[in-house]
């Protein structure tokens, strides 16, 4: 529930077709019409108003129970190179997160964020150094599609959670959104074609892959030993690395699906052959892509990326053991690309 206008409303969005039938059959409203907002909610309107084929009294009655979330653009960059468009998107308490649209041959390709901020701490990584604020609704995580989607007039067919904030650190209400966003009534964006980004939660993965939910699990790696990944991410102090690929190794059994390791290439901290070498080592015999990344820079972490020669050496070693690997394209190279400097900066601009 929240406050909306003096009124304790209820999050309408998050909710699923079935509670939303139950919820209007204490109402005594028939079960069609829980369909017809539902509809509604997922086409991505933003008022009762909208639903044109309630009544008028209806729509008020809805209007004094709850409230539909909604994402406003606060700011936007457009690619000149390839039409990336990163987006920073605030919600009514005034928070704001960032989402990226990437356009592939394939279709429409969105990142969005699952918290604002993040506890995580990853001493690369832009979202960390603004602190944790809150976790986001499901309904905010949708709003997020519905809002880029609008503006331009597209439909998006892909989704990768790996924005700012850690899903996994978000569990319920991201295992809630992925409910809404694949249902069969609403928008259709089959878990094939989501891909979902963690630091290493042991437990979370152990449960999402108990699930057997066909979705693409990326799990942000970033080193080939506990010492160097203890540098960077420290995460690996509470889940050390053997625990984490054992976890990943479960996951790939039991859902028959390929992990995607990422790996951030960090000149002089986690790029060197001996490092390839050993990260072969550790993924041996774990169904895995490892998907090395440039690392971004960000202000004050003082890490450079390392050179194109060091990735596709990097990259040689891999293949050569036996490791599938790429090095990812850069998309929207001339727009702030690392998550969170977006809204870092509006963050200084407003205060």
């Amino acid at each position: 529930m929240h406050t909306i206008d003096g009124q304790q409303k209820q999050d309408i969005k998050s909710m699923t077709l079935e509670e939303l039938q139950q919820d209007f059959a204490r109402q005594g409203l028939p079960k069609f019409r829980a369909l017809q907002v539902y509809q509604w909610l997922h086409r991505g309107v933003s008022s009762f108003e909208e639903m044109t084929d309630l009544s008028k009294t209806l729509r008020g009655e809805l209007e004094a129970k709850y409230y539909i979330s909604v994402a406003t653009i606060e700011k936007k960059q457009v690619s000149l190179y390839d039409n990336t468009v990163k987006y920073l998107f605030s919600f009514p308490d005034g928070e704001c997160v960032e989402a990226v649209l990437m356009q592939y041959h394939h279709g429409y390709s969105l990142c969005i964020s699952t918290q604002v901020g993040c506890r995580m701490g990853c001493t690369f990584c832009a979202t960390g150094k603004s602190g944790f604020a809150r976790n986001l609704a499901a309904s905010e995580m949708l709003a997020q599609i519905q809002a880029a989607q609008r503006d331009q007039g597209v439909r998006v067919s892909n989704l990768v959670l790996m924005g700012m904030g850690e899903p996994l650190d978000n569990y319920e209400n991201v295992l809630r959104f992925l409910e809404l966003v694949s249902s069969p009534k609403g928008m259709q964006i089959g878990m094939r074609h989501i891909s979902l980004s963690t630091c290493g939660i042991v437990d979370k993965i152990y449960d999402l892959a108990r699930r057997k939910w066909q979705l693409t699990l990326s799990v942000s790696l970033h080193a080939p030993n506990d010492a160097i990944r203890e540098q960077t991410m420290p995460v690996n102090r509470r889940w050390p690395m053997r625990e984490l690929l054992e976890a990943c190794r479960f996951y790939t059994q039991t859902t028959h699906r390929r992990i995607s390791f990422e790996y951030a290439m960090i000149q002089g901290v986690n790029d060197s052959d001996a490092c390839a070498k050993e990260l072969a080592r550790r993924l041996e015999g774990i169904l895995s892509h490892v998907n090395l990344i440039p690392v971004n820079a960000v202000a004050g972490a003082g890490y450079e990326k390392s050179t194109a020669q060091r990735l596709q050496a990097f990259c040689r070693i891999l293949e050569q053991k036996g490791i599938a690997a790429t090095v990812r394209r850069t998309l929207g190279s001339d727009i702030d690309a690392s998550c969170g400097q977006l809204r870092r900066r509006h963050k200084e601009e407003v205060t």
